[in-house]
């Protein structure tokens, strides 16, 4: 079947099979592998991207179910090619290790904020407790996550960040 869908903000169509999932049609069929697959469960949040503004566990969403929707996966974070607050908080306080599950952690903060850019830390610690890490104990991941909630406050005001 063919599914056509907005990602990163760029037009695109797929031909899926009824049982492929986003995940793999991101990877394989669009090309864009910064969304990574682990658990294949849905519980390690590795391959989370946003979905109409919704993060996603694209490992358990068809690629059918997304005909139609606007997708934003780690490669669209970036804002006119160059490293949003998001990002340089990440590295500013050392928010990744391996780095295999930063894409999952920044799609899921990035929807949180964009929504909810007062989130709490208790907020935040909730949310991401849904994004499975294995290297940095999560300190410098809240670290990192609570610096770049700023941002998205001045963006909400209307401030340029």
């Amino acid at each position: 079947m063919t599914i056509r869908f907005e990602v990163n903000g760029r037009r695109v169509s797929s031909e899926a099979r009824d049982r492929t999932t986003l995940a793999d049609c991101l990877r394989h069929d669009i090309g864009l592998t910064g969304t990574h697959v682990a658990c294949e469960h849905g519980i390690c949040g590795a391959c989370t991207v946003i979905v109409d503004g919704d993060a996603v566990r694209s490992c358990l969403m068809l690629a059918a179910q997304a005909d139609g929707a606007k997708i934003t996966t780690i490669e669209g974070l970036l804002k006119d090619g160059e490293y949003t607050a998001l990002h340089k908080a990440f590295k500013k306080h050392h928010g990744l290790q391996c780095g295999f599950c930063t894409p999952g952690v920044l799609t899921t903060l990035h929807a949180l904020f964009s929504d909810e850019p007062d989130a709490s830390e208790e907020r935040v610690r909730d949310v991401l407790s849904g994004n499975l890490c294995r290297c940095t104990g999560y300190v410098s991941i809240i670290e990192a996550a609570m610096e770049a909630r700023e941002a998205y406050r001045a963006q909400a005001r209307g401030e340029l960040a």
